[in-house]
Parts: structure tokens; C-alpha cells; sequence
């Protein structure tokens, strides 16, 4: 397309890279436009969506109700009597799924899970019983509970409580296991129910007490200063896991001097410790966005291993699916793809609040652990601004200027742009008791969304 601006001809390009390279090298003027055509068959349904009277308002309320939140660390709790989760019931990541279905890593963690509970004799009777249906699944989310990875949730787990201070919701999380053979990534060993048995006796208990005596924790504080410190919350939480022990360590020696040391060893040989009070408050305000009739905003998006899913705001609490792709990025040691999991886990919980792959321009150094390099993870934050309702007003990313990070999905942003949410992630291996293989990042199937948006066009309301 030609302009002409007092009496100049521009040239308008859109999507011609080597075209516009081409007219550059003539000196010829133009204006480069960052255009791209929506996702395939969206038209009729986009059409009808941005038509109806209720969206602008229906997504503002959606997104200032997911920055407002105030999430507080305000107790650790098992999760029979957080939860009300009865033995036999188990809690998992992402959308509904039967074991049938279930991917190595899940249930490698059910069949550690049994065996923690002792529902099942050994590994072989916990599977048997798994396929039997003697257990009952059903997702984390449904709970007010995300889980990392597998995020299996059994009835002696102890569970992060956090309360959301500006609209009263209350989320849960697991508490971190730490890295290696971990029951999260499918493993189910003894030094695997070793550890959950130690953190059920003491890590639970001593955090519990120490929370009792030293208060409330201000989750969003720490975040925002973590942010600024390097890490983006999902893949990074060096500097948050240090604020974080920054902030209980007095109340931990006071409240159980005997096994104070054990408790903050632990904590302190885990730099992602702080990923599951996180993940907890991402939940805590992204419910608070739910039930807005009218609204396009994506308020979780999560991982079984199997299928990816995401739910809106406007929609309830139905789940829009597609098959979970495979992380790209590095692997350890000898693994390679061949080894990899598709994508597992509710930590794309941070990605719905702004954090983690859409904030990785706080974090330059999380390119050594998912590829890439610095200006990638700048590109792939600033892309997100694209396809997100908001700027996050406490998270903000000191090398755009501490810019607010990019906030609240937009389902039609996402249609009309082509864009996908940017998403990093731990990959687990294929079979179950593998562990973690590596680190990548990986894209949402473009299917969730144009499943969301046909459904929200049957919703919307007459113009």
C-alpha cells in the first residue's frame, strides 16, 4: 500500500521482510507494520465476539481483578484437612484425564502417591488398582490447588495456603520436593517417599509453626522484588527462594530450634523452592478474574502431560483442549527429545498472571536454562503485550524501562493476532521415574483457543 505524506510517496509494508529490505536499498520511505493473519476459521467467530456490548467492560473488571490481588502466605496445612481430600482421591495437573490416558510421568506419580498412602503393596499392585479405578483423579484446578508438573496431591501432603487479602479467595500448592528423582516427575523410588514422609513430619509442621509465630508472608512483595532481581518466577526463582528464606528463617529457628538447620538446609539446596507459594498466588488472583460474564480473558492454562487446557473467564469452568506439544530447548547430559514428555504441569499458572515466559526479559540469565539468548527472551516478553488486557502495576521488568509485565490473555488478541502464549518449562522424561530431562520452551496448541473463541461467540450476547 502507497501513502502519500506531504506529497511523498510511503510505502506500507506488512509481513514482506525482504520486500521492505528491498525498498530500504532504494532509500525508498516506508512504514513497516508488524501484521499478521489470524488463526485459520476464527473470522465468523471473532467477528460475532468483538460485536458483543459486554467484552470491553467484561475483560477491564477480568484484568483488575487479577493485578489487584494481594496474595499472603498465610498457613501450611495437609491436604486432607486443607482440602477435604479423603485416601483414595488424588489430585493432578492440568485438564480431567483417566489413567488410560495418562502420560509416564503421571502416573509414575499416582503409583507414588499410592504408595505414600499406603493404598497398594508395591508399584506393580499400585498400577493394577490405578487401572482398576480404585482411585478417583480429578484436577488440581477444580480444588483451588495447582500442582507442579505431575502436581499429584494425596491426602498426607502438606499444602501452601494462600489468601488473597483484596477478594478473600483462598488457593493451595504442594510443597517443593526439591530437584533429582522427585515424585513431581514421575519418580516413586524409596529415597522418593523417603523424602515426602520427612517433609510431612518435619518441613510441614516447621513451617506451619513458624508461620503461626512470625505472621503472613507478603507473597506480592517478594515477587515484585524478585522480578527485579533476576528471576521471572517460573523457571527462575533464585532470588525469590533467597527473600523467601530471608523472610521465615527467624521464625523458623524460634519456632523449632531443633530442627531449624535441617528445614533451611532444605530450603536453601533448592532454588525453585519459592515456585509453589508462587504458583499458589498466580491462582489466587487469577480466580478472582473468574465468572465475568462477557469476558475473553484466559484465567488458567495448564498441562496433564497429555493435553493442554485452558479455561476463561467467561466461560465457567469448562475446559478448551489440544494436544500438549514438546518443549524445545536443552537437555541434560545424554537425554535428547527422543526422551522428552509433551509439556505437563500447572505452572503455566504463572504465565496466566504475567510471570514466567512472559517476563523473561526481567530474567536474562534464564536463557542459559531454556536456549536461546538474551535478546530472545526480551523479544518473547514483548510479544506478549500483544495478545494481553493489561500491564502488571507491581511486577515490573527493569530492562524495558520497568515496564509492568504483560498481563491477562486476551482470547481474541490471541485469534487475530496468530500469536501464542509464550510458555517456559522443566521437560520430564517419558517414562515414568525418569525425573527432569531438561528445560525448553513450548507453544499452547492454537486448538484451546479457537475451541475458547467458537464457544465464546455462542455465548455472546446480540449487539
Amino acid at each position: 500500500m502507497t501513502l502519500h505524506l506531504d506529497g511523498e510517496p510511503v510505502v506500507v509494508t506488512a509481513g514482506a521482510g525482504l520486500f521492505g529490505e528491498a525498498l530500504d536499498a532504494q532509500a525508498v520511505a516506508r512504514v513497516p507494520v508488524d501484521w499478521r493473519p489470524p488463526l485459520p476459521g476464527t473470522a465468523a467467530a471473532l467477528a460475532r465476539i468483538l460485536a458483543d456490548p459486554r467484552r470491553a467492560a467484561a475483560n477491564a473488571t477480568a484484568v483488575a481483578r487479577l493485578v489487584s490481588a494481594r496474595p499472603r502466605l498465610v498457613g501450611v496445612r495437609p491436604a486432607g484437612e486443607a482440602l477435604g481430600l479423603a485416601p483414595g482421591t488424588f489430585l493432578h495437573a492440568g485438564p480431567p484425564i483417566t489413567w488410560e490416558r495418562a502420560s509416564g510421568p503421571l502416573r509414575g506419580a499416582l503409583t507414588g502417591a499410592m504408595l505414600l498412602e499406603g493404598l497398594a503393596a508395591d508399584a506393580g499392585d499400585a498400577e493394577r488398582r490405578l487401572a482398576a479405578g480404585e482411585a478417583r483423579l480429578e484436577p488440581c484446578h477444580h480444588h483451588r490447588t495447582v500442582g507442579p508438573m505431575a502436581g499429584v496431591v494425596s491426602t498426607s501432603m502438606w499444602m501452601f495456603e494462600v489468601r488473597d487479602a483484596e477478594h478473600g479467595g483462598t488457593s493451595f500448592c504442594s510443597l517443593n520436593e526439591g530437584l533429582g528423582k522427585v515424585l513431581r516427575y514421575g519418580a516413586y523410588g524409596e529415597e522418593v517417599l523417603t523424602r515426602l514422609r520427612w517433609m510431612g513430619d518435619v518441613l510441614g509442621p516447621v513451617l506451619a509453626a513458624a508461620l503461626r509465630l512470625g505472621g503472613p508472608v507478603d507473597l506480592r512483595a517478594i515477587m515484585a522484588q524478585a522480578l527485579q532481581m533476576g528471576d521471572e518466577l517460573h523457571n527462575r526463582n533464585r532470588a525469590a527462594t533467597s527473600l523467601f528464606i530471608r523472610e521465615l528463617a527467624p521464625a523458623i529457628v524460634e519456632a523449632a530450634p531443633e530442627r531449624a538447620a535441617e528445614v533451611l538446609r532444605f530450603m536453601h539446596g533448592n532454588d525453585h523452592f519459592f515456585l509453589n507459594p508462587v504458583m499458589a498466588a498466580c491462582k489466587a488472583g487469577a480466580d478472582a478474574a473468574r465468572d465475568v460474564p462477557g469476558s475473553t480473558m484466559v484465567v488458567a492454562m495448564a498441562r496433564n502431560g497429555t493435553d493442554f487446557g485452558i479455561q476463561v473467564s467467561g466461560l465457567g469452568d469448562r475446559w478448551f483442549t489440544g494436544p500438549a506439544g514438546v518443549p524445545d530447548g536443552l537437555y541434560l547430559g545424554a537425554y535428547g527429545p527422543q526422551d522428552a514428555n509433551p509439556d505437563i504441569g500447572d505452572s503455566t499458572i504463572t504465565e496466566t498472571a504475567g510471570l514466567g515466559g512472559f517476563a523473561m526479559a526481567a530474567a536474562p540469565a534464564i536463557v542459559r536454562f531454556v536456549g536461546g539468548d538474551v535478546s530472545d527472551a526480551t523479544a518473547a516478553t514483548r510479544s506478549m503485550y500483544e495478545i494481553t488486557l493489561a500491564e502488571h502495576p507491581a511486577y515490573q521488568i527493569p530492562g524495558l524501562g520497568f515496564r509492568g509485565t504483560p498481563v491477562g490473555i486476551d482470547v481474541t488478541l490471541v485469534a487475530r493476532t496468530g500469536l501464542l502464549p509464550v510458555v517456559n518449562t522443566g521437560i520430564a522424561g517419558r517414562v515414568a521415574g525418569t525425573g527432569q530431562v531438561g528445560a525448553g520452551l513450548v507453544s499452547p496448541p492454537a486448538a484451546a483457543f479457537t475451541a475458547a473463541l467458537d464457544a465464546l461467540a455462542e455465548a455472546a450476547a446480540p449487539c
